[in-house]
């Protein structure tokens, strides 16, 4: 019955450990030093080189999403629609919640190798020594960071999708740019585009907090917790692995050696020059 429940106390104690991150981020993210360069660096970082796999991917999915919605709206005589809808699908959920998980790849991958690379090597250690505050100067210009460019990168997403439903109405039928803006802003209010963008900061921010927050993973990996690692620091495995990897290669050798004998043998020897005069003919 305990072991039922152990993905649940799991889940459970994870949601806890990243509330209490959050909690810390906010405790001391808003006080004095603050550390602008590295924010300025974090966001040139994170905003900066993601552009371009952003204006990729909202390029597709306004394009696709328009070639997908002309043949149902067609079938019904409302093609003359299909700007006005697919712009307000786009703006108001398809394009911040695809970017979001674009950003989380991205963006949280390189957070958590960074962080995780610097725990493992004791570079965090050292700034603690150095009487430099660690989690204000990696977690909260990350945090801050990712919070801010989110939805810049999701306001610049949603202009080039716009753009690639452009393309993709004149694919099917002729409208000019001037009579397709209008269709858009015709029935986009910002009522539409207001709850995009406020979803946007809340989504860089759980993606920086999660991903500073799993860095810790690498921290139990170097102590030596958990399974791998209990691996990874057991020297006696480690030991043990490497001789078994010396056997294996002595017992190759042994292996080859034996082969090479067989084919000098008196009852073999015939075969062995069959087998080669084979391979000659063949090349």
């Amino acid at each position: 019955m305990a072991k039922t429940f152990d993905p649940l106390k799991g889940f459970l104690s994870e949601v806890g450990a990243i509330s209490i991150f959050a909690g810390r981020f906010f405790r001391e993210g808003f006080m004095p030093p603050y550390e602008f360069n590295e924010l300025l660096r974090q966001s040139f970082e994170i905003g900066y080189r993601t552009l371009a796999l952003v204006g990729v991917t909202g390029f597709i999915m306004g394009l696709v999403i328009t070639i997908q919605s002309h043949p149902s709206m067609e079938a019904f005589g409302t093609e003359s629609w299909l700007p006005s809808v697919v712009s307000v699908s786009l703006v108001r959920e398809i394009v911040p919640v695809i970017t979001a998980l674009i950003c989380a790849g991205k963006i949280g991958s390189g957070i958590g190798a960074e962080l995780g690379s610097m725990n493992v090597t004791e570079q965090i250690d050292s700034m603690e020594v150095s009487e430099t505050n660690p989690f204000k100067y990696f977690i909260v210009t990350r945090v801050l960071s990712a919070t801010l460019m989110m939805p810049l990168l999701i306001i610049l997403a949603d202009t080039i999708s716009l753009y690639g439903a452009y393309i993709g109405v004149n694919m099917k039928q002729v409208v000019s740019f001037h009579l397709y803006t209008n269709q858009i802003f015709e029935k986009l209010t910002f009522s539409d585009v207001l709850p995009s963008i406020v979803k946007s900061f809340f989504f860089g921010f759980s993606i920086a907090i999660i991903s500073g927050d799993f860095s810790k993973i690498s921290g139990r990996l170097e102590k030596g917790q958990g399974l791998v690692g209990v691996l990874l620091k057991d020297t006696t495995f480690v030991h043990n692995l490497n001789a078994s990897m010396n056997n294996i290669n002595k017992s190759s050798v042994i292996l080859n050696e034996d082969l090479e004998a067989l084919k000098h043998s008196f009852l073999l020897k015939r075969y062995f020059k069959k087998q080669e005069k084979k391979k000659s003919k063949v090349k």
